[in-house]
């Protein structure tokens, strides 16, 4: 049996910050409005898919003591690909230099945990050293005028260097699932911008995180007191607050970046990770849930034991 570790984490994210402030200076809106209704209070602008990518993952590498020499597959996750073909990732790979395999993963905002999945099953079948990136610039798929959805969205990426070890590893339980019927609630077609049912985007995502952390706990044998961060995506902080609630694993056990970035899609759990782990709360042997649900609609947990 070949399991994981993560041995290396890096993020990027635009230089441009752009405040509640700033937003309330062109839409009717206020600090206090998106604040009060999100847990937002400024958001970074900027770059590309790739260019953020590419960034967050040489800081994984170099984290990891590691060069894009001793790379064997890049998995990329992200909704929002630089160009509809080629995807993102071979764009990424050429620029860190490495060669074997890359492909993008599309789960939306669940698409880190998806990519997370997808590297175990590449190790547990030979591969070497993984780079799994969520990168997303949603921004540049956002109606920056349109009061509902550009205050939310922000741009960035985390990355993180995933390697093989003998037996089990790290990845105790995980749990994928979607639902295309409601693909309606939230979406952007071609040539058009993010569409979000907000309420009912709310109501389903609390559901449907609280359902799949608890089956991934439950499958690791492992109950709310034994998590000791929740990693969540980064949607809304009301969302965030109300799965800590039904989960019953209080905030202060919670990695909450919102705040400072928004909702970043994919980058978000990665942001919300290498944050937590930036401020020394997460030590060897630590349960790490991260969960997150986006377009599709698709949700998506995973349990990790932390290994250094």
């Amino acid at each position: 049996m070949r399991g994981i570790r993560v041995s290396g984490w890096g993020i990027a994210v635009p230089d441009k910050v752009v405040t509640n402030d700033d937003m309330a200076a062109r839409l009717d809106t206020s600090d206090e409005w998106i604040v009060e209704r999100t847990g937002i209070r400024e958001r970074r602008i900027g770059g590309t898919t790739t260019g953020l990518a590419i960034e967050a993952a040489q800081a994984a590498l170099a984290c990891a003591g590691r060069t894009a020499g001793d790379i064997d597959n890049l998995v990329l996750a992200t909704t929002t690909p630089d160009c509809i073909v080629p995807g993102t990732a071979p764009s990424v790979q050429h620029g860190l230099g490495i060669h074997g395999g890359a492909f993008d993963v599309n789960a939306a905002c669940s698409g880190f945990v998806y990519g997370l999945i997808t590297v175990a099953g590449l190790i547990a079948v030979g591969s070497g050293p993984v780079l799994l990136i969520g990168s997303d610039t949603l921004t540049k798929i956002t109606d920056m005028d349109d009061r509902k959805i550009a205050i939310l969205v922000g741009d960035g990426a985390g990355a993180v260097v995933v390697e093989p070890v003998d037996g089990p590893g790290a990845l105790l339980s995980w749990n994928l699932n979607s639902d295309g019927s409601l693909k309606h609630l939230l979406k952007c077609d071609h040539g058009a911008t993010l569409y979000m049912d907000g309420k009912e985007v709310f109501r389903r995502a609390v559901r449907v995180v609280v359902e799949s952390a608890e089956q991934a706990m439950g499958d690791a044998g492992l109950g709310p007191d034994d998590i000791s961060l929740l990693v969540p995506h980064q949607a809304n902080l009301r969302i965030i607050h109300a799965a800590c609630q039904r989960l019953g694993i209080p905030e202060e056990r919670t990695a909450i970046v919102i705040g400072r970035y928004g909702n970043t899609s994919s980058a978000s759990i990665p942001l919300a990770l290498h944050d937590a782990i930036q401020k020394d709360r997460v030590h060897a042997g630590d349960h790490l849930l991260l969960t997150g649900f986006g377009g599709g609609m698709t949700w998506a947990s995973a349990v990790l034991r932390w290994t250094t």
